[in-house]
């Protein structure tokens, strides 16, 4: 089959104009138990929407006894007994007095809107709560999220609001474990941490607003072209028609050069109080620089709106790059690509939990880049900061609905609960809505592990693609299987763009990496036009026969990688996992460090052996090998036929070299020459420091700045 897999990335880039002030105290007992924050009304001429965050402190407590609603707790007269101050994001799972507890808990902020914004149209956005959230303002309930802990959400709170005046902002979450969702119940191997743990915000627009925009940019290689298409979601908050025109600007957000002039791109009409999806004329990029993981370019696109006196703005990036499924192989961009990675578990570090701060996810993925991962997958729809790093570093990810395992289908015949199945495709389009802009996106993910061959999980999986496919027609779309050891041809997976498969043998399957072998073959000769990935593989200490040996998980790693290397159906390889990580059926550990020893580094982030072994399996370079001595190197440097392999564009070789007392006294460089996969090529490379060097250290560099492999000389 053919794919072109436009790259775009939906971020709003909603503007917050001037300063503005965070007052911040816990107020007395007469007050009321809401942290207060002021907000100095700022540009009223801007354009764009402007993003107040309202991360910080907020009041908090726990209902264990559900006491909440009958008391009132969301009503501004509460009182402050009981409540304390937290930092949010925040999850209550972190503390070790409630790092067990999965129920409701209650917060509260009192935040002083100006009397200038009496003419705008505020929302409250919440990036996620886990997993239902109801709020209320100043007593008034705006609305609820239920039963979907990883997708964003907003309320227009305008109408409940009292600007010029103090406002009580509350919101109820619940984390309790829940039949009628995903994940379903306790079926779930990862931690549930409960509360607002992505960021919240303020947004002030005008009454007429766009509220996203999506880009579909589709490449033509043969020409040299991009063509965008490009849609706009408009609101309409006032009770006349609103009529106006929309404009298109799009710059190189690496030069700030502009790539398409302002262009007008037609009328609109809106009826009083209404939502419409306007899809613009399509536009084209001449020459445009693609997207890679090697060269993450990406684009600005604004579109501005005007008319009857209202202007707005709205602002997202984008990449242009192609993904094709043909001949049984992944194409980018034109060129036949085997990629590696390794799975993150966000949530892993007991001292942040879910509520990870900017900080820790750019450890994380710093690491994943350092590991060589060019391709990952995740269980779950991941905080907008994973992603933006991913578009801007150069990570594929696969972000995924939480299905999670065959306890799914629990007790159902042959369709699915119809609970089940509609949470599935709310919170697929809620993920699409909001993610589908990503350059970095490589596919959506429906499910994982739920025994495609079961007659209501392969019905659960079929209408996930059908409305994937539907809802963003361009990329590609599969689940992770657990369920091709046997009758591969019965599994859902023949419905899917490419074929994922979760391989455990010498851990959760009984086997040898000769059944590894076996299982392959039949894979490949049921779907023989598709890819394979390995959407996981690895060791898992988790039962009383695989106790933890860090030397296990090397010999898997090497042994399994070398018998799908040796499969070239196999496109892809993502290793399970990057991190020992936080889940309430942990086997190890008890509280908020409760866990599962799976990773190459432990849940605070400390590197063991196999990190070193997992980043020289994934790196692209198969060997750097190095003669002469510092006046005269010559380093020679292969690059691997197999996965992971790829064309080495604009890398370049580093020479770091060391004196005594271990100190760098000497950079040299040298420009690599494309290099395509089973290449080899020798580089000279010398020094002018030559006397008292005790080690050279040589890295094969991308262009994103990380080394994808370090060899080190010694006299």
């Amino acid at each position: 089959m053919y794919v072109n897999v436009p790259v775009n990335t939906r971020r709003d880039f909603l503007k917050t104009g001037s300063s503005l002030t965070l007052g911040v105290a816990l107020p007395t007992a007469a007050a009321n138990a809401a942290t207060r924050t002021t907000i100095k009304p700022g540009n009223s001429s801007s354009t764009h929407t402007r993003r107040v965050s309202l991360d910080g402190a907020w009041s908090f407590r726990l209902d264990p006894d559900k006491a909440g609603m009958a008391n009132s707790w969301y009503k501004p007269t509460e009182h402050s007994d009981g409540w304390q101050e937290v930092i949010v994001p925040h999850t209550w799972q972190t503390t070790q007095d409630s790092a067990d507890y999965f129920g409701i808990a209650w917060y509260r902020r009192t935040v002083e809107i100006p009397e200038a914004w009496e003419d705008k149209t505020i929302r409250i956005e919440f990036e996620a709560v886990f997993h239902s959230a109801s709020v209320w303002v100043n007593g008034r309930e705006v609305g609820k999220h239920l039963r979907k802990g990883y997708t964003a959400f907003d309320f227009d709170i305008t109408s409940f609001l009292h600007p010029g005046a103090d406002n009580v902002l509350v919101v109820m979450a619940n984390s309790d474990f829940d039949s009628k969702m995903l994940p379903r119940g306790h079926s779930s191997d990862w931690t549930h941490d409960g509360g607002i743990y992505r960021p919240v915000n303020l947004l002030i627009s005008p009454k007429v607003y766009i509220e996203r925009v999506h880009v579909d940019a589709i490449l033509d290689l043969a020409k040299g072209t991009a063509n965008l298409d490009i849609s706009a979601v408009v609101r309409n908050s006032t009770e006349r028609e609103f009529k106006g025109e929309l404009e298109v600007h799009v710059l190189d957000e690496s030069t700030g050069l502009t790539v398409l002039p302002k262009s007008n791109a037609g009328r609109l009409n809106i009826a009083p109080d209404a939502t419409i999806t306007h899809s613009l004329p399509a536009f084209k990029i001449e020459n445009p620089k693609m997207w890679h993981f090697d060269a993450p370019n990406l684009y600005s696109l604004s579109v501005a709106m005007n008319g009857a006196g209202t202007s707005h703005e709205c602002e997202t990036t984008f990449g242009i790059r192609s993904i094709e499924v043909k001949d049984g192989s992944f194409w980018l961009n034109g060129e036949r690509v085997r990629l590696m990675g390794v799975e993150r578990m966000a949530g892993s570090n007991p001292n942040y939990g879910m509520a990870e701060p900017s900080s820790w996810i750019d450890h994380d993925h710093d690491d994943l880049k350092n590991l060589n991962c060019m391709f990952t997958r995740v269980h779950w729809p991941q905080d907008q900061r994973v992603l933006d790093y991913c578009d801007r570093h150069g990570i594929f990810i696969q972000t995924e609905v939480p299905t999670w395992g065959p306890d799914t289908f629990k007790d159902m015949t042959d369709e699915p609960d119809p609970n089940i199945m509609q949470n599935g495709l709310e919170q697929l389009r809620e993920m699409i809505a909001r993610d589908r802009n990503h350059p970095s996106i490589f596919s959506w993910g429906l499910c994982n592990e739920i025994n495609g061959q079961n007659p209501p999980a392969y019905k659960f999986a079929k209408n996930m693609y059908e409305q994937a496919k539907r809802v963003d027609p361009l990329r590609l779309r599969s689940y992770a299987s657990n369920s091709l050891q046997k009758d591969p041809g019965n599994d859902v997976a023949k419905l899917m763009d490419f074929i994922e498969w979760n391989e455990y043998y010498e851990s959760w399957y009984k086997g040898t990496p000769d059944d590894l072998r076996r299982n392959l073959e039949q894979i490949h000769q049921a779907f023989p036009d598709k890819p394979i990935v390995i959407s996981e593989y690895g060791y898992c200490a988790c039962m009383p026969d695989r106790p933890e040996g860090d030397n296990r998980r090397i010999q898997v790693l090497r042994e399994h990688t070398r018998v799908c290397r040796e499969a070239k159906f196999v496109g892809g390889l993502i290793f399970f996992c990057y991190n020992d990580y936080r889940t309430h059926i942990g086997d190890k550990g008890a509280g908020v460090m409760k866990q599962r020893i799976h990773g190459v580094v432990d849940l605070l982030g400390a590197k063991k052996p196999s990190y070193e072994a997992l980043r020289e399996e994934s790196s692209p370079v198969e060997s750097l090998d190095c003669t002469g001595n510092p006046s005269s190197f010559t380093l020679t440097l292969r690059t691997r036929d197999s996965v992971p392999a790829y064309t080495l564009t604009k890398y370049k070789l580093r020479g770091t070299l060391y004196g005594f007392g271990n100190i760098p006294l000497e950079r040299r460089e040298a420009a690599l020459p494309v290099l395509k996969p089973g290449q080899t090529v020798s580089i000279p490379l010398q020094f002018k420091e030559k006397d008292g060097a005790t080690r050279v250290e040589f890295d094969v560099m991308q262009p994103t700045g990380f080394s994808a492999i370090t060899s080190t000389w010694t006299p």
